[in-house]
């Protein structure tokens, strides 16, 4: 029996016009006192000789701190994506952005484990192969394509150390409103995005636990919204015999979904300039990576920093995301 289904409001379902003539609400440049108040806070850091993982009331902020909570309200109510512009990573070093970014981060939500290796702060960059051909390998360690998805947790960071010789856009678009187009257009679609589908773990189960899940695409959980999305990971999941075989009209509301996310109207594109943080709600924002060409020299070579985070407002979650999170808390408590 189908069930009914609502329009997700704005300001969580926009479309990218919306977000391009309202930038000041997402896209915020550090001054001078937020870059002084990370310094404060860095040398008290390397004072006392802390290392990754350190507590937040360890990075204070200042004023800075109460900017960071609006731009959580941003994230986690409100359009789903923010941007930090301005942070000097020439005068940090690779080591001393590590540690910035670790407590601006801290100051959003805790740190998850990214992988069974328990790796709280994970370098993005290219090592080489296929994930296409490799289920086992992950896409954020190549320079191909990324297809629009969301990460785990309740929010993934981005921050841009060096940036690509060429490509590398980064795109996003909201779940919620590719959600109210599909309602929209084709309703079937959307009662079948509300219903289960296997994703594929890749290997990184810990003992004991299925190499795949069961979730939905769409979801309302006391009254908020939540998305998953992620093809590779739902077609590579077939490898499994016990898995359920695709159906056409899953398939078909798939692809649906990566048609809307790349079509203009829906699709925000930005560059990363070196410095750059962006933070997503994963539950609320799908997104995508263009192929890209790296520098010959190692050095110069595109280098992201990646985290994963559970924030406040996120304190309870559908009961079909619970495996992924005590997956990470696993990791953490039982590194591989």
């Amino acid at each position: 029996m189908n069930m009914p289904i609502q329009p997700i409001p704005s300001p969580q379902a926009w479309e990218a016009a919306q977000m391009r003539a309202d930038r000041e609400r997402w896209v915020y440049e550090l001054t001078p006192a937020d870059l002084a108040d990370v310094d404060h806070a860095l040398r008290g850091v390397r004072e006392r000789g802390l290392a990754i993982p350190f507590d937040v009331q360890e990075f204070p902020l200042g004023a800075f701190a109460d900017t960071l909570n609006s731009l959580r309200d941003e994230i986690e109510q409100g359009s789903g994506a923010v941007l930090i512009r301005g942070l000097d990573v020439d005068h940090y070093g690779l080591d001393g952005t590590r540690l910035v970014y670790w407590g601006i981060g801290a100051h959003l939500g805790r740190a998850l484990a990214q992988n069974p290796r328990a790796e709280l702060l994970v370098n993005v960059r290219n090592e080489g192969g296929d994930p296409y051909k490799d289920p086992t390998q992950r896409g954020y360690h190549t320079s191909q394509y990324l297809p629009f998805h969301n990460d785990q947790g309740d929010v993934v960071g981005l921050l841009c150390y060096r940036p690509s010789k060429e490509g590398g856009l980064s795109c996003i678009c909201s779940a919620a409103a590719i959600h109210n187009e599909i309602l929209r257009t084709r309703p079937e679609l959307a009662q079948v995005l509300y219903g289960p589908f296997y994703a594929d773990v890749r290997g990184e189960q810990p003992p004991g636990r299925k190499p795949y899940y069961n979730e939905p695409r769409f979801a309302v959980f006391n009254g908020r919204f939540y998305a998953q999305h992620g093809p590779t990971y739902i077609k590579s999941a077939q490898r499994f015999d016990e898995v359920p075989r695709l159906t056409p009209a899953q398939l078909e509301a798939m692809n649906l979904i990566d048609t809307l996310a790349a079509d203009d109207r829906f699709r925000l594109d930005m560059d990363f300039r070196r410095g750059d943080i962006q933070f997503l709600n994963n539950h609320l924002v799908l997104h995508s990576r263009t192929g890209f060409v790296d520098y010959d020299e190692p050095e110069r070579r595109r280098h992201l920093l990646r985290l994963w985070l559970c924030t406040p407002h996120y304190e309870q979650i559908p009961p079909f995301f619970q495996a992924r999170f005590e997956d990470m808390d696993h990791w953490l408590h039982h590194p591989a």
